[in-house]
């Protein structure tokens, strides 16, 4: 268990709003006086859902890592240069972006650079990269070395990465297995593009291939072959799980809708330079979806959930049958995992799919942020507009008495947060409000004091375009919201609603929940908010301008771990910027 994580669960949480200053200001609260409320042991933050895609621009052959709470993103980035964007969660909508290289003109590494994969491998950030000098016949891999820690930082050329034969060659990365480095690519067997297969060699170190390449799979079953020719093997990725190593790469013509994920599996400790050793899955992993407008999913890479407990595949595709190249954008789904230790995916889902996300999401760690002067910085809290938001504060406190933590926002002055104590081995939670400017924000807090400390931050907010929009209901982009979008509730259409689910609290009891509404009519509109089937508390927005988001709060009951909050019963037209989880009453 990570040193800055609780041993259990906390049985104080603080409630009931005491104060709130102007401009996000703080919120003191109290115990409740419900007795022995539920506790939620495996509480890993707010939790939510998100929706496919990751991205609003093109991003196809995505590479995602996740370390030190962030995550990082390569892909195609109009085949020009290398971007990198640095993001707090998956959704990579407000990320920050950077061009970390451009290729010098008229080399043989100049044009088409394709799929870079970013990897950390042994203390170093690396990019893989293909690219050629505007003639496909001569793309070859090359790899960049990050010249800090920062992967948004400046990186060096390091040159071509190839085995003795140099034939054509894409889709390069690292394996790193039993403490040795292989190097696993698509390539062609001679010189004419006949068919891309997947081939393996051993490395000496992260920039070098020594020894012969060997040939793991070509595309010889029907599925690999559609759309051909030529036919295709390519967009290899590393899954490894209790010991076992998973091999996926994308079979079929990139430029069709059949374009798959299928699965090479190597045995627990068998040599990976043995083709014998690698057992291939005769039906694709993930394919098309035509129910749910899902084409073409492939090229993918693997990374976890903030807290280490999933593990997720991030793959591109279109939303066109006929978009080919065209249109290809990010997305992400869970890693199922069956009894015999072998992994599964649900069908792709639609672009109108809530989906939970990552355990851990949202959930900003001590560990991860910068200490300096007493306070943790937590930085690259992205928001679309100018904004005040709920904070959660996570906290130890042994002291015996309620202790202040001084917060601020962007270097301005936030008041504080009020932290009452807690038993020993206990994690407590505060609840605060705090500006947010648009852009990326940083968030300091105290650390700690005496017997107390703060261990993690977090903001209990629900984008209303990320949950399930059922029945009438719609969601859409709007530049006026707090994340990408809203979710429109229609009026007098008993089936519409806007679905929250995966709604985590980590205590049970009587909570404030916040609904963020816009009611652009010149009458008031009442709706209904409810928790888990429950009773509904019956509110009113009151009229105003339109995409000018107003609080409407209701108390409701919720369980310790997830809930699913419903809005509905509109009795006019009304838009819903995001809800808000806080004080328990």
């Amino acid at each position: 268990m990570d040193r800055w994580r609780s041993k259990k669960a906390v049985t104080v949480i603080v409630a009931a709003v005491a104060a709130l200053a102007i401009g996000g200001g703080w919120m003191i609260m109290q115990r409740s006086n419900e007795e022995a409320p539920e506790v939620a042991a495996d509480y890993a933050g707010h939790g939510g859902t998100f929706k496919n895609t990751l991205a609003e621009i093109d991003t196809p052959d995505p590479s995602v890592v996740y370390k030190d709470g962030f995550y990082y993103m390569t892909f195609t980035h109009n085949g020009a240069d290398v971007m990198v964007m640095k993001s707090r969660t998956l959704d990579f909508r407000g990320a920050e972006r950077k061009v970390v290289w451009y290729p010098p003109v008229d080399t043989m590494y100049s044009a088409n650079l394709w799929a870079p994969e970013i990897q950390f491998l042994r203390g170093k950030w690396y990019i893989y990269f293909a690219a050629d000098n505007g003639l496909n016949d001569n793309h070859r891999m090359y790899a960049l070395e990050a010249d800090t820690d920062d992967p948004m930082g400046s990186w060096t050329f390091r040159g071509p990465i190839a085995d003795e034969t140099n034939k054509w060659a894409i889709d390069g990365l690292a394996l790193e297995l039993n403490d040795k480095l292989y190097f696993v690519w698509s390539g062609w067997e001679g010189d004419v593009n006949i068919a891309q297969n997947t081939y393996i060699a051993p490395m000496r170190d992260p920039l070098t291939i020594q020894g012969p390449r060997v040939l793991l799979s070509k595309p010889e079953l029907d599925w690999e072959r559609a759309g051909g020719p030529p036919y295709i093997n390519e967009g290899q990725a590393i899954l490894k799980k209790n010991g076992r190593t998973f091999l996926f790469y994308s079979g079929a013509g990139s430029w069709t809708p059949f374009y798959s994920i299928g699965m090479l599996t190597l045995a627990a400790g068998a040599d990976p330079l043995v083709p014998e050793n690698w057992k291939k899955s005769q039906a694709p992993l993930l394919t098309m979806n035509d129910e749910a407008g899902v084409y073409g999913p492939g090229h993918n890479s693997f990374t976890t959930s903030p807290d280490g407990t999933e593990d997720w595949i991030v793959y591109h595709a279109t939303s066109g049958i006929s978009d080919g190249w065209n249109n290809r954008k990010a997305r992400a789904q869970k890693v199922e995992w069956s009894a015999d230790g072998m992994p599964s995916f649900e069908p792709a889902p639609s672009l109108d799919t809530a989906i939970a996300a990552p355990s851990g999401a949202g959930v900003f760690r001590a560990e991860h942020a910068v200490l300096e002067g007493g306070a943790l910085t937590f930085e690259g809290i992205a928001s679309s507009v100018e904004t005040t938001a709920a904070l959660l504060v996570h906290y130890t406190n042994e002291s015996g008495a309620a202790v202040p933590a001084a917060l601020s926002a962007n270097g301005d002055d936030a008041g504080e947060a009020t932290l009452p104590p807690t038993a020993a081995g206990e994690t407590g939670y505060a609840y605060a409000r705090v500006p947010l400017k648009e852009g990326a924000n940083a968030i300091a807090i105290r650390a700690g004091g005496d017997g107390w400390r703060v261990t993690a931050i977090e903001l209990p907010r629900y984008e209303a375009e990320n949950a399930q929009a059922e029945g009438g209901a719609l969601a859409e982009t709007n530049p006026f919201a707090t994340g990408w979008g809203v979710a429109k509730l229609p009026a007098g259409e008993e089936a519409a609603a806007i679905r929250f689910a995966n709604v985590r609290v980590p205590v049970s009891g009587t909570y404030v929940v916040t609904a963020y509404v816009s009611n652009g009519s010149d009458a008031p509109a009442r709706f209904r908010i409810r928790a888990n089937g429950g009773d509904a508390a019956e509110v009113e927005a009151a009229p105003g301008e339109r995409s000018r988001f107003a609080p409407v709060e209701a108390r409701v009951k919720l369980a310790a771990g997830a809930n699913d909050i419903v809005l509905d019963g509109a009795s006019g037209p009304l838009t819903f910027d995001a809800i808000e989880t806080t004080s328990r009453q």
